[in-house]
């Protein structure tokens, strides 16, 4: 059955003609408010929370496998672009890869051995440098007990001479001792502990090299699988292979962009503690550098160490303060205007989203998380981009 043009349904579910005379009584009727229902909304949001915290578990339960897995795809993805330049001329991919793997753990093995002298000069130095900060630290700590014991005196008096203003009735209460235990720091369980945890971090070493070794000799077999599952409709190939090509830029850009603001930290640290005449520059200028890879607490370890150092060495807590200033102030200058332009560039990402992403992968997986965070949020927003029910959150992530 046809009807007019402009025609309605009003209350039935078979289609009713109405004829235009009647579009100004239809239009004046009252519309009613089309809701879905209250508890079906409760219900999916309940289950949308309760999948979230489980997920969050779960990262936090599988993080020795999740967190190198993380890494070495981070790590292949940065090292793709070498194996395939040598694939390109025409050799073996298997041979590239080896070459490649071989250059870059020859690379930091090389640096490692040339600053061998000024690393084992630092440590040999430890004990001593533990035992003159310590005493530092008493000294101070007797100074403020001799502070407070001068605001006890003082208090004691001003109760006396209140106690014999009132007629010498009022009861007197020894005034309260202010107790300063000494510190339960013990430097023998300290490195038991970085020992244990050196160790570990060695396995876990091992395994994210020979995972990044076997990502780069698959080469793109894990692309095209991914765009094989993606369905046989080629526009969901398409947008498969959008995202995989998007999130191999992005995270390629941002190494880049790491390795570039490390070295320039690295550069300013040595020139910086040269200049104050600090001993073992060079070794402190390259533990800045790779420490500067964790963003907020690795400079913030490299000044507390190299402020210890000065004080170590000059025997004044001035030099000490200027030490870890002058670090503290290039990692904040670095990663405040070259870094933040530079991240800004590359994904054109919201400063409180990274700053929140941090906070939350920091709290879940502690150092390694702050390290993955913004790879990450990076990957979230290169796929909220490309699927459309997930555009709002490429727009909450957005600049």
């Amino acid at each position: 059955m046809k009807t007019a043009a402009g025609a309605g349904v009003i209350g039935t579910a078979d289609p009713v003609p109405v004829e235009r005379s009647d579009e100004s009584a239809i239009a004046a009727l009252p519309v009613e408010p089309q809701s879905t229902p209250g508890p079906a909304n409760g219900r999916s949001l309940a289950l949308w929370i309760l999948a979230l915290l489980a997920v969050v578990f779960a990262l936090s339960w599988a993080q020795a496998f999740v967190v190198p897995l993380l890494l070495g795809i981070v790590i292949a993805y940065t090292l793709n672009p070498l194996v395939a330049g040598l694939e390109a001329v025409r050799l073996p991919r298997a041979v590239g890869t080896v070459i490649v793997m071989a250059a870059v753990i020859g690379a930091i093995a090389l640096g490692t051995y040339s600053l061998r002298g000024q690393m084992q000069t630092i440590i040999e130095q430890l004990p001593a440098a533990a035992s003159k900060f310590a005493s530092g630290v008493t000294r101070m700590r007797v100074g403020q007990t001799g502070n407070l014991q001068k605001i006890q005196d003082a208090a004691t008096e001003v109760e006396k001479a209140t106690a014999q203003a009132a007629g010498g009735n009022a009861p007197r209460q020894p005034a309260a001792r202010v107790a300063v235990d000494p510190p339960t720091f013990r430097l023998g369980n300290f490195l038991l502990d970085s020992s244990i945890g050196a160790l570990g971090a060695a396995v876990q070493a091992a395994m994210v090299v020979f995972l990044v070794f076997f990502l780069l000799l698959g080469g793109d077999t894990f692309k095209r699988k991914l765009v094989r599952l993606a369905g046989p409709s080629m526009s969901n190939k398409k947008i498969t292979v959008q995202i995989l090509d998007a999130i191999n830029g992005s995270i390629q850009k941002y190494m880049l962009m790491m390795l570039t603001t490390n070295l320039l930290v690295a550069l300013l640290t040595w020139i910086a503690l040269r200049w104050i005449g600090l001993d073992n520059a060079g070794a402190w200028a390259v533990a800045a550098g790779l420490l500067h890879i964790v963003p907020y607490l690795g400079p913030g370890i490299t000044a507390a160490a190299t402020g210890m150092a000065a004080f170590m060495q000059f025997d004044s807590f001035g030099m000490a303060l200027l030490v870890a200033g002058a670090s503290l102030a290039i990692a904040t200058a670095i990663g405040t205007f070259v870094t933040t332009w530079m991240t800004g560039r590359i994904a054109d990402m919201n400063a409180a989203a990274v700053f929140i992403s941090l906070l939350f992968w920091g709290w879940l997986w502690g150092v390694w998380g702050m390290l993955l965070s913004i790879p990450i949020i990076v990957i979230v927003k290169v796929v909220s981009q490309h699927l459309a029910p997930l555009h709002p959150v490429a727009e909450l992530l957005g600049d």
